[in-house]
């Protein structure tokens, strides 16, 4: 029977504090390999290999394709790609983005749930909506281990408190003693896995760079009157999922809380656009109304002029509805923050 053997972690906004915190605990004499996703901006890297080479007593390598995973090491996700395990060895999907970051945390946590079952440990720390915890989710359906930071004491408590809600949850642990029950979770015996289910194999093969299309994603989900944010195709609600995901058919996935984010902000910009145009209008017919006062064309000035109050009412409506539909203030922190 083998140990715990693969360690799969996550993290966004506040997870390199932590991240340091846990590697610097882990032994050197680790049974298992370590595989984190951080959400970091393009071109990035260097700044997290730079954290977990300092905080880590194990080696630590920025993931290539076909690398083989060894006990005792730590295998980083590069910019822009998934970060993929299969058959022992590293791949970089090219698939799409997934909550709109690539390297995203699901790909990773599914794929080792798809590998190596029962022997998975996976651990979602601070971050900002819910990357991690569909990924979470799958982890313990193949018989694996879920451990999230302590939310009361995370930067940004939202990642693990969804991936809390989303899955049968073993342990909520401080950063400062996740290394040590780590250490001590990998020394256990794993126990026997099942089958893969087939919707986490299906994805794990789009973030892989997989064909998807209709037929396929039907397998899994079901169409819905919502398109995507990033490509405008139609979404479909992933069946089953926790939390609430949808995918479209080139294969963007988000989870409802990222989607509903992504739309505050489109309806933003409609709105400010629609502000912008009416503003015009009503500059524009004022300028009509002054014109027809001087050419003495009093009917067609008060015509006017009534169709400037107008679109100056609407514009002021708009105006209260931007200021409205303002987000509420979010952690500050350049750790691990994902670009947009």
């Amino acid at each position: 029977m083998s140990n715990r053997d693969i360690i799969v972690i996550g993290g966004s906004s506040g997870a390199t504090g932590p991240l340091k915190t846990l590697l610097r605990d882990l032994p050197a004499d680790l049974p298992a390999a370590v595989l984190i996703v951080i959400h970091i901006p393009a071109r990035s890297l260097g700044i997290l290999t730079t954290v977990a080479s300092s905080a880590a007593v194990l080696p630590v390598h920025a993931a290539v394709e076909g690398m083989r995973i060894e006990p005792g090491n730590i295998y980083l996700a590069i910019p822009d790609h998934h970060l993929i395990v299969a058959d022992g060895h590293l791949r970089l999907g090219r698939g799409p983005r997934e909550n709109m970051a690539r390297p995203a945390i699901d790909p990773l946590f599914r794929s080792a749930a798809l590998a190596y079952g029962p022997r998975v440990i996976g651990v979602v720390l601070s971050g900002l909506l819910n990357d991690g915890a569909a990924g979470l989710e799958a982890v313990k359906r193949c018989g694996g281990v879920a451990v999230v930071q302590d939310p009361d004491e995370a930067i940004a408590d939202e990642m693990p408190r969804s991936a809390m809600l989303a899955a049968n949850v073993d342990m909520a642990v401080p950063s400062v003693r996740l290394g040590d029950v780590l250490s001590d979770l990998t020394r256990q015996t794993a126990g026997t896995g099942g089958p893969a289910p087939p919707d986490i194999r299906l994805e794990v093969d789009i973030a892989a760079g997989e064909r998807i299309d209709t037929p396929a994603l039907r397998r899994i989900a079901d169409p819905s009157a919502i398109t995507c944010t990033q490509c405008g195709g139609v979404m479909s609600a992933v069946r089953g999922s926790k939390p609430l995901r949808f995918r479209c058919q080139v294969g963007h996935a988000l989870t409802a809380d990222v989607l509903a984010k992504e739309q505050e902000n489109a309806v933003d910009e409609a709105l400010r656009v629609a502000l912008r145009v009416i503003e015009e209008r009503a500059e524009l017919v004022g300028r009509m109304a002054e014109d027809g006062r001087q050419t003495g064309r009093r009917a067609v000035a008060e015509m006017y002029d009534e169709r400037a109050r107008e679109y100056r009412r609407y514009a002021d409506t708009i105006r209260r509805a931007v200021l409205l539909s303002l987000p509420n203030p979010e952690p500050s922190t350049d750790e691990g923050a994902q670009e947009p």
